[in-house]
């Protein structure tokens, strides 16, 4: 196909390769671009894509980030679809085109310059990072866990600080291995049962000055009066009876106002000491979407969309994910929830919608969110969770085998998606094979 005939294609740009922008890339790259009844762009600021859920393993250091990352590039190539490195810090609504940041190396030289791309239809899938709320310190003294790289960056400092209390002559101090996790959501607990794990898988490695019992501390600080607050009473008690058994320290209806390099201090006056603080307290999307070109946007950022998904003032923009306030009927002045499932819905939808806008098809569908329930995976140690509309027409929840197994399933459909059956099931019996002649944690 050649440039003219390019130009001439409806050209669809997609902005944030997270789970859903990446799934909606591929399925439409798959259609409408191997049939050329399309031009498929997708915009991201990484060069590679891990699942989100997994970003704590990562940290924890309970799975090697190589053997799960995307290359964009090569999904790009093998469905149909154009991948652009970058970041996406304006928009022309006005011209239909949007600007994409300079792109940097480590060392500060220009790799790549200022870009704008036209667009038909845009679609921003940017999703969300941590809501440090303004705390003093927090962005200074503890770290997010919203990328890979920031991920991989909390291991090497894990990683650092155990082989530092190896060899050193002193005894362990206060604080030097105690990791403080700031927010009990998902997140929070996921990473504090991940890190009993692997602290301890990590200290039988050779590390034999280290007791895990004794030096290392795991503590859990949450504002609210329960941990997982956001979901069921039931699932929050049977997390908080699995990490009490794992010695998490949880402190429940603690405020954090301080984050210092010595540690985290609460408006209680708790001081809690720690060189290992992680940020998993809140959510907002991207600082450059409040109010882009007159776009509609609320306190944290999210770009405000009627049920087709459509920015309340633009019919050619749409947002999805964590980054977008879509409607849910029936629950009030709700918004549809920012979980992975709303994302892989919303990305299933948008696979019609823009056929039918190529298609000149002005009727679009109507975006309803069906809740299936949450599942809290604690690692090694038990998984958690509720189904919703289940056989009684509630809620049903489960435990153990049958709630971890669903919970894996969750990353199968992604890598369905993504790749298909027959490559994802190869892939996966080529993982478990190789993990038997690996060590269980990262080393290094």
């Amino acid at each position: 196909m050649d440039k003219n005939e390019q130009k001439s294609l409806h050209h669809v740009v997609i902005v944030g390769g997270g789970a859903g922008g990446l799934e909606l890339a591929t399925k439409l790259g798959d259609s409408l671009g191997r049939q050329g009844k399309a031009l498929i762009t997708l915009i991201d600021k990484s060069k590679t894509h891990v699942w989100k859920p997994l970003l704590h393993e990562i940290a924890a250091g309970s799975m090697n980030p190589e053997k799960h990352e995307l290359v964009y590039l090569a999904q790009a190539h093998w469905h149909h679809f154009n991948f652009r490195l970058g970041s996406m810090d304006s928009l022309d609504r006005a011209k239909r085109e949007i600007s994409i940041a300079p792109n940097y190396d480590e060392d500060g030289v220009e790799v790549i310059p200022r870009r704008t791309f036209s667009y038909d239809t845009l679609i921003i899938a940017v999703g969300s990072t941590t809501n440090d709320f303004g705390v003093k310190g927090a962005r200074e003294h503890s770290i997010a866990l919203d990328t890979q790289d920031q991920a991989e960056k909390f291991h090497r400092r894990l990683h650092n600080a155990l082989l530092r209390a190896q060899t050193q002559t002193a005894p362990v101090q206060a604080g030097q291995l105690e990791v403080v996790i700031v927010g009990a959501g998902a997140t929070g607990v996921e990473l504090s049962a991940e890190l009993h794990n692997t602290t301890r898988e990590l200290a039988a490695y050779g590390l034999d000055k280290i007791d895990p019992d004794r030096d290392v501390k795991i503590s859990l600080i949450e504002a609210s009066e329960r941990v997982l607050p956001a979901l069921p009473q039931k699932l929050s008690n049977s997390v908080d009876l699995e990490l009490r058994k794992l010695r998490v320290h949880l402190y429940t209806g603690e405020r954090v106002t301080e984050v210092t390099n010595k540690g985290v201090q609460t408006h209680s006056g708790l001081f809690i000491p720690s060189a290992l603080v992680v940020w998993a307290a809140g959510i907002k999307a991207p600082d450059f979407l409040y109010g882009i070109d007159g776009l509609e946007t609320n306190r944290i950022n999210q770009l405000i969309v009627n049920r087709k998904l459509q920015t309340t003032l633009d019919e050619n923009i749409f947002a999805f994910g964590d980054c977008a306030a879509c409607p849910w009927p029936g629950h009030g002045d709700e918004t549809v929830p920012p979980r992975a499932q709303a994302a892989h819905q919303q990305a299933s939808m948008l696979v019609r919608t823009v056929k039918y806008r190529v298609a000149g098809i002005k009727n679009l569908p109507e975006f309803t969110y069906r809740d299936y329930g949450s599942l809290v995976n604690l690692g090694r140690y038990t998984t958690v969770g509720n189904l919703m509309g289940a056989l009684s027409g509630g809620s049903l929840f489960i435990e153990g085998m049958i709630a971890r197994t669903m919970y894996q399933s969750l990353y199968t459909l992604h890598l369905i998606a993504l790749h298909g059956f027959w490559s994802t099931t190869l892939q996966t019996l080529a993982r478990l094979i190789s993990r038997r002649t690996e060590a269980q944690v990262k080393l290094h």
